[in-house]
């Protein structure tokens, strides 16, 4: 919230008037509700930004002299980056705390599928599938992961930041998740190869569109096209194809119940994600002074990452022929992600 005193000269704490001066309850912002929640109390304005109240400018400038923090990083407008309030209301120690569960949860069942030895009672050809494809999909997971982690340094306000960094820790998670989990699993299989999914995912034609779409991903320079191209657009056309679409659908029917809790919980936190980058991106569209042209780049966006995620579907197709046990097929599922993404855009208006 600006300053109703617009005429101090000083940068000390306490030279202007803010909301709540006059309060026990001191705060710089107005609260998205009638009263400010836990989460924006820990992170709303934990960031300096001048046009708020830092009236001496920014503390930290680079030798270009733009400071710690630039609309610039983006194509993006807006008329008030700080409006975006993450759905999530995730910050730290809820983070930590999240995420702890998830590891315990995915620990206990690979200890006790081990225990009773189900790795030994899987399909054969589903072990070889899930040395060479999951193995390679982990290195998607960590691409995405690494470019968010890129991201969110540009992120103009902690809100922003907050939820991007989240959501590049869920990647890092699962990739993490997956490599711990095939390598536990490997040492009750006979002939188990760990190098399968990474020479897969550098030369299998299977995954070359896939790897070219993460790449693209991985090279913008826009945090915010990143943040949409993965969240909006690859993760319904192609991420939710390979887990849920294809991972959890047929490793039971394929003797396996372990692989699909360990993938479980990335659906759960792509739609946090989801809900997370909507919100901000339905903000952007809808501004009250930018939405045409922020509409204009965010088609642009869609029309450069659809292509790229729609060839690395189509190269993924041969997945769904290679386990004994079919149980979806490809069109089936490919028809489900296109309605899904139908769906987002149609939320967002565009």
């Amino acid at each position: 919230m600006t300053a109703i005193s617009s005429s101090v000269g000083s940068g000390a704490a306490g030279a202007a008037i803010f909301a709540d001066s006059h309060s026990r309850k001191y705060r710089y912002f107005e609260p998205r509700g009638r009263a400010a929640s836990h989460y924006e109390d820990m992170t709303v304005d934990v960031q300096p930004d001048p046009e708020r109240y830092l009236i001496q400018n920014w503390i930290i400038e680079f030798s270009n002299g733009k400071g710690a923090y630039t609309k610039d990083n983006t194509a993006a407008r807006s008329s008030n980056w700080h409006a975006f309030r993450a759905p999530d209301q995730e910050w730290e120690r809820t983070h930590y705390q999240r995420q702890s569960k998830i590891e315990t949860m995915v620990q206990s069942v690979i200890q006790n599928g081990r225990r009773y030895g189900a790795p030994k009672a899987f399909d054969k050809v589903w072990i070889k599938l899930l040395q060479t494809h999951l193995g390679a999909w982990k290195h998607a997971e960590f691409g995405l992961g690494t470019s968010l982690m890129q991201a969110q340094r540009y992120g103009y306000t902690q809100m922003i930041n907050n939820a991007t960094l989240t959501n590049s820790s869920y990647k890092m998670r699962l990739a993490q998740d997956i490599t711990l989990y095939l390598a536990e699993i490997g040492m009750d299989v006979e002939g188990w190869d760990d190098t399968l999914g990474k020479t897969a995912w550098l030369e299998d034609p299977i995954w070359q569109g896939t790897r070219e779409a993460v790449e693209t991903i991985m090279g913008a320079t826009d945090y915010l096209e990143q943040y949409f191209a993965i969240n909006i657009v690859f993760e319904p056309l192609v991420g939710e194809l390979v887990r849920s679409g294809f991972l959890m659908q047929a490793a039971a029917a394929n003797s396996d119940f372990m692989t699909p809790a360990v993938i479980s919980a990335a659906e759960a936190d792509y739609e946090r994600n989801l809900a997370n980058t909507i919100d901000l991106m339905f903000l952007l569209a809808n501004d009250g002074d930018h939405a045409d042209h922020n509409r204009a780049l965010f088609k642009s966006w869609l029309a450069k990452h659809r292509a790229l995620a729609d060839k690395a579907a189509q190269s993924l197709q041969p997945l769904w022929s290679l386990p004994h046990s079919k149980p979806v097929s490809f069109e089936d599922m490919r028809s489900a992600s296109h309605e899904r993404i139908g769906q987002i855009l149609g939320e967002l208006g565009i």
